[in-house]
Parts: C-alpha cells; structure tokens; sequence
C-alpha cells in the first residue's frame, strides 16, 4: 500500500499494488477498498503490507476497509523497511501464500527481513530521519571523502564505510549463493559502492533495478544507491518459514505466530501448531473446509496450516478440586461411594438440651444408620449409641432472647437484625 513497484524477481507471482495517491482520503482509499470488498466476498482474508514510514494514509483505509465491510479478515502490517526491500518481501510473500494460512503470511513479514542484507550506501546522511544517526556521523557528512553504508535489515543502523574493515563489519551475511538487487537515481556515483560492498558479498548474480520514486524520500538524499543481498537457495523461503512456532488463536481460530492476532486483534494463543501431526478429521468448526484460498496443504518444508482443537472429557473431581467430593467415584470405578461422616461431626455442646437439664449424647449422624443401598431411611431407633456423654456432665443454661420493650402505645418495636456465629 504505497507506490513500489515490483521489483520482478520472484517471477510472475506479485503482491498487488495500491499507489495511495489522490485528493483527499477517500479517493486515496477507494482502490484498495473495492479489492477488499471483492477479496471477501470470496470469502479469502487479505494481509495489507504498508511502509511504517509512511503509514497514515494505508492505516486509514484498512480501518476503513474493515469498518465498512464489518469484517475482520483484514490485517494492515506496518513494515520498516526501505522501499526496495519492501517491495521484494510483498513479492516473496505473495509466492508464499498459497501454501501457508493468512496468519502465517501476516508473521513471515517480520521473518523474512531476518534473512536478507538490506541497505543502501548513501555519501550523506545529513536528510536521513527514517534510521537513527549520531552528530558525529552528521558532522562526517561534511567532509568530503566520507560515506556511509546505512542497513534497514535486519536490524537498522548506519556506519561509516571503511574499506579496510568492510568485510568484517557486515552485520549479516545471507547463505550462499547470495544474489545482490541494486538501484540508483545516479548511476555515475556507483564506483565507491560497487569497489567494496559486492567484493564483501561475493554475489553470484547482481541485477540493476529501476529506481524506485520513493528511495529519495526514504533515504533523505538523491546521493544513495540502494541493495538487497538474498539468498538464491532453492529453501531459502522455505527455511523462513518453517522458523516461526504458529500457535492458533483462540477467539478467531487462526493460525498466528506472535499475540495479538492480526486479524482479530485477540491477545490469547491456544496450543502450538506442530508440523508433526497427522491429518485428523475436520471438525465442527472448519468442516465446511478451509477458511481461506491459502490453507491449501503445504510441502513439508513449508510451515503447514494448524489443525482443530477437539474438545476433551470434563475433568474429574480429583482435578478440578485435589481431592474427591462426596459422592462422588473413586477413580476407575463407575459407581458412587456412600458418603459416612464422622461420628464426631456434632458436638455435646451444640446438640439441643434435654427435659432433664443434661445434654444428648454426640451420636452419629442420621445418614450413618442408613443401610448400604444408600437410601435414607431415618435414625435407627433402639439401638444403643457408640458415644455417651459422661453423667455428671451439664449442658449450658440455653440463650434466651432478651425481652423487647414496648412502645407507650403497647406495639412491640420490631428488633433490630442479628448475626450469629458459632
């Protein structure tokens, strides 16, 4: 979602373009919505790459895009990455995507930049505000034999290009046979650039590109000569993607790599993906087959789509509480177990008192006596209880309410609420 041109190296296989240019907002919009608009009525789901340097504009038609089509099969990705590199990971990612679910595309935009050596040499970086520069680098700008090789990917830093240190100063070297991308706006300030940083690489292929017409917007300067170092082996891509751990989300079922979700915005995860699980049969949620276009079967070497979740027995008291309720079976068994409480459940002082003053004897309770089938058939009557009380023992005097008064008309006043507590 910004104007950068395929680069034409994957082949046939591109990302569709959205210039974002016009007027006002609406007009800017209006492209990327009416193929967002077809792309889900297909019921496909759409993974919107815009440049975070430059993200106003493409941020606002994907809220647009999902607002007005009430969907949240749109993810808008922000990607910090210079225009040429940009441009090749939309390109790679398009290959990607019919062997690979859309969450997985949405995170392979933050792994591929891991695997490519990204830049450009720039003989100034007075302008530069898109990587960060210290004063001492913008005072080198002034002199006027030092240049600069500034990096985006993977990581983003800027140096001072010193022949005698260049090769042991690149931070990444992609697996061989590497291939090498370049473009310039001037092609006559190319021979510091192509004396050292192709004789660091040692690429088997170098390719000269078409300037890309937002390369001086990025790099602050029209002094710059931009490249993108890849790997040009055949499981490069695949390698890629088999890096990521896919988990699947647990509000929209998607498979995402990192939380929150792209799509749904959901911060939960459920179980990993693993490549290693056979086919099992679909079930209630995805029986009416694939979500989308590209939850295709994937080659081995390629991350596969996650499985569905089938849901599990209900947990056993045992698990749900530490220990087993009453009445409930013990484990292996299908019966339930009688529960016998203790005969020392009641006590001599709170068993009620007797017409002759002394306290009734703390006797089991009246599901001790009840016979074995388990049906409660009442105390059993006649027999003589395990536990008597001693006999010179005296139940407490009982508690009696305290009178209440009456009012002067000979109402009672209602009494105030009580707690008790034993």
């Amino acid at each position: 979602m910004a104007d950068i041109p395929s680069t034409g190296h994957v082949g046939e296989t591109g990302a569709r373009r959205f210039a974002m240019t016009g007027d006002d907002v609406g007009a800017r919009s209006a492209a990327f919505v009416a193929f967002a608009r077809e792309e889900a009525r297909a019921g496909r789901k759409i993974v919107a790459l815009y440049p975070a340097w430059r993200a106003t504009d493409a941020r606002k038609a994907v809220d647009f895009a999902r607002g007005s089509l009430r969907t949240d099969h749109i993810a808008g990705i922000s990607v910090d990455l210079s225009p040429l590199a940009l441009s090749l990971i939309a390109d790679q990612l398009a290959f990607l995507a019919p062997y690979v679910p859309p969450g997985m595309v949405a995170a392979l935009s933050a792994e591929l930049p891991k695997h490519l050596l990204a830049g450009a040499w720039l003989r100034t970086v007075s302008g530069l505000s898109t990587l960060p520069t210290s004063l001492g680098q913008h005072m080198g700008s002034y002199a006027p034999t030092v240049s600069f090789l500034a990096y985006c990917a993977p990581s983003a830093q800027v140096s001072r290009l010193r022949a005698s240190d260049m090769i042991t100063e690149l931070p990444f070297r992609p697996v061989q046979p590497v291939q090498l991308l370049c473009s310039t706006p001037d092609p006559s300030i190319t021979r510091v650039f192509d004396e050292n940083l192709p004789q660091a690489i040692q690429p088997v292929a170098t390719r000269s590109l078409p300037v890309q017409p937002l390369g001086s917007a990025y790099w602050g300067t029209t002094k710059y000569v931009e490249f993108v170092a890849l790997s040009a082996h055949p499981q490069a891509l695949a390698y890629a993607a088999g890096a990521l751990s896919a988990s699947e989300c647990t509000w929209c079922g998607e498979s995402v790599a990192a939380t929150p979700c792209p799509f749904c915005g959901g911060d939960a995860s459920g179980p990993p993906v693993r490549a290693d699980h056979p086919a099992s049969a679909p079930t209630a949620r995805n029986a009416t087959g694939p979500r989308s276009v590209g939850e295709r079967t994937a080659p081995a070497a390629v991350a596969p789509n996650g499985q569905g979740l089938t849901p599990g027995p209900l947990p056993s008291p045992e698990t749900a509480f530490g220990a087993r309720l009453p009445g409930a079976a013990p484990p292996g068994t299908g019966a339930a177990t009688p529960w016998t409480p203790s005969p020392w459940s009641a006590s001599a002082r709170d068993a009620p008192p007797r017409n002759d003053g002394r306290s009734a004897a703390p006797g089991p309770d009246a599901s001790t006596a009840a016979p074995a089938t388990g049906r409660h058939t009442g105390p059993a009557r006649g027999r003589r209880q395990p536990f008597a009380a001693p006999a010179d023992h005296r139940a407490p005097e009982p508690v009696r309410p305290p009178e209440v008064p009456a009012d002067p008309d000979g109402l009672p006043r209602p009494e105030s609420p009580r707690t008790y507590s034993r």
